[in-house]
């Protein structure tokens, strides 16, 4: 029987010749990420599980990088980056992106694929709910708990029941005033947040195969906003390209089969799509641009690893160049690779640090930053009956810091374009 992307990476991992969704099997795995939130309770659960002198089961498979609660002087999350510290020196990884050292990175999903461990073919796990972004690269990831994490950081292996598959193909060229988050957002409200529970979602299409890697990155970081398993993109050249740049590791693509059987089908024509939001307090509360436009903004935020990427600055920065912002706006790169390009990439002469700042944004260090609020001096924070528009993934209550803040999901277009309006604003108004 024919299998699809998913099932057949599976199989390969079972050591199988086919898998069904449903059914549980024992796979190995590849690579496991976790990071400052979720590490030091792994580790504690792997400790206390396997025994205190217990070693993990492959050191070059296991990726730390703390980039959530970083900067900043809260006592208990500065706990974590030490407990964290101390738990790489004693297993001795080499794989520990410290904070404070020329080796930190940033936002872990994004240092992922910087960094060269985002393979065609493979499995990763992270103790984090949008590991399924690493999926854009043609590899099984989904996220799971700090137990399943201790489990594998002990034995290389986990079980896991085999998803069902959910197709959504996005057809013709992509108009410029529309992004890779303008078409997630429309999928999850199409089939609401728990439209995808435990399944995988594939997208297809030409207008996927066109975008970047770091715009397919987007599609399948929040396949989780649906509920769903994983999200995945089967490789291409461009895929392959990336990832020699980075990595000599070896690595094999897989292909879902002609004639593979899917949970459900979906269709899309880019050419009459128009510019989306997610309204206050959930993903799939989707609406037009042109149906909330001129909602009063207090902030406005481009940043995290749905939204801090080299191509979603890039978007923003021609909006803003020469122009001047009507409310208080922060810029944060999602890695240091990032922060790096703003300043070295340019627009007409002028690097994209220096637009930004002669915009008037206020400019924060590569990490997290306000896209799960975190200690209170978290960078741009919202605080108390906020309404912000963000490049962010997540919307519900207290996301982004007080519980009642409104938080608007947008494209840094359409970010970028209220940011110069200080209301919501489409940025077809705007777009040269």
């Amino acid at each position: 029987m024919p299998q699809t992307l998913t099932e057949k990476i599976l199989a390969n991992h079972a050591g199988r010749e086919r898998v069904v969704p449903g059914e549980n099997i024992w796979i190995d795995v590849d690579i496991l990420m976790t990071h400052d939130v979720c590490g030091p309770p792994t580790a504690a659960i792997f400790k206390r599980e396997f025994g205190a002198d217990a070693k993990v089961w492959d050191p070059q498979k296991l990726v730390i990088l703390p980039d959530h609660y970083i900067f900043t002087e809260d006592p208990h999350a500065r706990r974590n980056i030490e407990l964290l510290r101390a738990f790489a020196a004693e297993h001795d990884l080499p794989h520990y992106y410290d904070v404070g050292t020329a080796r930190y990175k940033g936002v872990c999903h994004v240092a992922l694929a910087e960094e060269g461990f985002n393979r065609p073919g493979t499995t990763l796990f992270g103790t984090d709910s949008h590991t399924c972004t690493s999926g854009a690269f043609g590899l099984f990831s989904t996220g799971v708990g700090n137990t399943d994490a201790a489990l594998i950081m002990g034995t290389g292996r986990i079980w896991v029941r085999v998803p069902e598959t959910m197709r959504f193909t996005f057809e013709g060229a992509l108009p410029p005033y529309l992004m890779a988050k303008d078409l997630i957002l429309a999928v999850i409200g199409d089939i609401t947040t728990d439209g995808g529970t435990y399944r995988a979602l594939e997208f297809d299409g030409e207008a996927v195969y066109d975008l970047s890697m770091e715009e397919r990155m987007t599609l399948t970081n929040m396949a989780i906003e649906a509920g769903g398993k994983n999200g995945i993109i089967a490789p291409d050249q461009k895929t392959v390209d990336y990832v020699r740049q980075r990595t000599s590791a070896p690595f094999e693509c897989v292909y879902g089969d002609v004639g593979a059987r899917f949970h459900s089908e979906y269709r899309y024509d880019v050419s009459t799509m128009e510019p989306v939001v997610a309204k206050p307090h959930r993903p799939d509360n989707r609406a037009t641009v042109s149906e909330v436009a001129g909602t009063k903004l207090d902030k406005c935020y481009i940043g995290s690893c749905t939204g801090g990427k080299v191509e979603d600055f890039e978007a923003a920065a021609k909006i803003l160049k020469g122009q001047e912002v009507r409310v208080a706006t922060y810029v944060v790169p999602a890695s240091t690779e990032v922060e790096r390009m703003l300043h070295e990439q340019t627009i007409g002469g002028e690097s994209l640090w220096d637009i930004f700042v002669n915009a008037g944004c206020h400019m924060g260090h590569a990490s997290c930053g306000a896209c799960l609020g975190g200690p209170i001096d978290t960078f741009g924070r919202a605080a108390g009956t906020e309404v912000v528009i963000s490049t962010t993934n997540r919307n519900f209550p207290g996301r982004m810091g007080s519980k009642q803040s409104a938080v608007y999901l947008a494209s840094p277009l359409t970010v970028a374009a209220s940011a110069l309006h200080g209301v919501i604003t489409d940025p077809r108004e705007v777009l040269a």
